[in-house]
């Protein structure tokens, strides 16, 4: 008996976290089925990994369901441009080896990643907002939505078993002042004609109402930058180009010329520019000309408003800018939010700008930021025009999925699941139901390198942030110690609480642990290396309250 064909969905990355999504969909049966990859994104990393900047998605399962497993992989499709949904794409692409496709500005930015990495002529095809396109099982079209980046869309995908919606990232914003309004007809129409699932952006389930329009925030720009005497310095994430417009406006209004700071700001002005968004009188002016300006005549748009210690903000901060230095009467104001994980490196950022003298305004001062994601009244909009039969919740902590599917079911949903990384989801034929489970890893970026996230580099990197590291060097011949061992401590306290110094505590009791072992012990390397460990060990909880990571160089002569 043939094995029946099924419309799958299976998260890779981005369900039970906020970041790093990789969303795939196949159609066919177990051993052989035709896949579409959605997004391809990286998250930042924290203290917990140190060295490491980026972590993205293992996508080793689809890799291998395509070379050993008889499936197919017919393309990754980019919802839009942010570093969760685009970030990995060059990093991963050499593995997945699929065609691209993307909009214009998406396009854009990958591109730009691409030639970073030395990728020449990527298969990657550049589609229209509202494009429609047919792979394989899956027909296909992107529909254009709000959001906090230019060209966001999500993608209606129709399959033998029915039509689904991908919504990617999104918000409802009836004034946008970039780009057009959500295409909501299209999703009316798609409603009416029947939808099996929508696959749903579950970021801001948690807050009622609404989260607002941009024209709102760039009215309170224009009247706040009015009120500022010395220079204006603005931080915002440099891939709101809405925003970055905003400000340009809210700058003109009040006579002050643009000068932008940080590298991903002119990245992003500059494909903006290439891809026809940028209104065509934005002009702005250059870092070293913008130090002879009035100072109330200039504005500054920065990167760093996370906190980023190489970005141009904190360079500002630290006073080491080559082409800024903030005073008493300047003023810096956060256009943006705190990403949850950022607040100590934002507070510190801000407490360094105060010393100086600076006023820093912020979101929670005025009204100059709205999130690109939707509240609870935009979801519930969005399930009036689609109105699916199944909901499954993704971009989300554990808490954000499993409450946005009671509010889908709140709102008439009978049939709804919150997933998280590596379940295969039946989305049809029946009831959604989670029929298998496959590894969903973390890689992460070390230098040039991926390493898997339980790689020996980062765990070792991690006790070495601990504790430090103790080094014993011992020289033996057949008859033992040759010289006194030697010992190198990095990350240790340098005395006891007594003020006996710690190198030389180890060192004796390394002579002591040597010269106390009978000779048949001291031939075994192995005996050696592990009296010395627990010995070091026990000394350093006795006299310091911890441990390090201890090493054992054993030379024989």
């Amino acid at each position: 008996m043939a094995e029946r064909s099924e419309l799958i969905f299976l998260p890779l990355g981005g369900s039970g976290e906020i970041g790093m999504n990789m969303n795939l969909y196949a159609v066919g049966p177990a051993h052989k089925r035709q896949w579409i990859m959605i997004d391809c994104g990286v998250t930042f990393a924290d203290e917990r990994d140190p060295g490491i900047e980026l972590i993205c998605p293992d996508p080793d399962y689809i890799v291998n369901e395509v070379t050993q497993g008889g499936g197919e992989l017919l393309g990754l499709l980019l919802t839009h441009g942010h570093e969760d949904h685009i970030g990995a794409v060059a990093l991963l692409w050499p593995r997945l080896k699929c065609p691209i496709y993307a909009t214009r500005f998406t396009a854009g930015l990958v591109a730009r990643k691409f030639a970073e990495k030395g990728i020449i002529d990527p298969p990657m095809t550049i589609l229209d907002m509202g494009d429609s396109l047919e792979l394989g099982p899956f027909d296909m079209r992107f529909v254009t939505l709000t959001h906090s980046i230019p060209e966001p869309s999500g993608i209606i995908i129709r399959t033998e078993f029915g039509t689904v919606l991908h919504t990617g990232d999104w918000k409802i914003d009836t004034d946008p002042t970039l780009g057009p309004v959500t295409d909501h007809e299209t999703l009316t129409r798609i409603g009416d004609d029947g939808v099996l699932a929508m696959i749903c952006d579950s970021t801001n389930v948690l807050s009622t109402g609404e989260s607002g329009s941009e024209m709102g925030v760039r009215e309170n720009l224009i009247e706040l930058i009015g009120k500022q005497k010395g220079r204006v310095a603005v931080t915002t994430f440099a891939s709101n180009v809405s925003r970055l417009v905003s400000i340009c406006e809210a700058a003109r209004e009040n006579d002050r010329s643009v000068c932008l700071l940080g590298r991903s700001m002119l990245r992003m002005i500059d494909v903006a520019r290439e891809t026809d968004i940028l209104p065509p009188a934005l002009s702005f002016v250059e870092p070293d000309a913008a130090g002879y300006l009035p100072r109330d005549k200039v504005l500054y748009l920065c990167t760093g408003s996370q906190g980023e210690t190489r970005a141009a903000l904190a360079r500002i901060a630290r006073d080491d800018h080559r082409d800024l230095v903030l005073e008493d009467g300047d003023t810096v104001i956060f256009s943006s939010k705190i990403i949850p994980g950022n607040e100590r490196g934002i507070f510190d950022l801000q407490n360094q700008l105060v010393e100086l003298g600076v006023r820093v305004i912020t979101e929670k001062d005025e009204h100059i930021h709205v999130s690109g994601h939707p509240c609870r009244d935009e979801l519930e909009q969005m399930y009036k025009w689609v109105r699916p039969q199944k909901a499954v919740p993704v971009h989300g902590e554990a808490r954000h999925l499993e409450e946005h599917a009671i509010f889908a079911a709140e709102l008439g949903v009978d049939d709804t699941l919150a997933p998280r990384n590596g379940e295969v989801i039946r989305l049809a034929p029946g009831r959604l139901a989670v029929i298998d489970e496959v590894p969903s890893g973390r890689l992460m970026l070390d230098g040039n390198l991926l390493l898997p996230e339980g790689s020996g580099a980062v765990k070792e990197r991690r006790k070495l942030s601990w504790g430090g590291q103790v080094v014993i060097a011992a020289v033996l011949d057949r008859n033992g110690l040759v010289a006194p061992p030697e010992v190198s401590m990095m990350g240790v306290p340098l005395a006891d609480a007594e003020g006996e110094e710690m190198q030389a505590l180890l060192e004796d009791k390394a002579e002591d642990v040597l010269d106390g072992l009978p000779k048949s012990r001291l031939k075994d390397d192995g005996e050696v290396e592990m009296s010395l460990r627990r010995a070091i060990r026990n000394l350093l909880n006795d006299r310091w309250g911890k441990t390090a990571h201890i090493n054992v160089l054993i030379i024989r002569v």
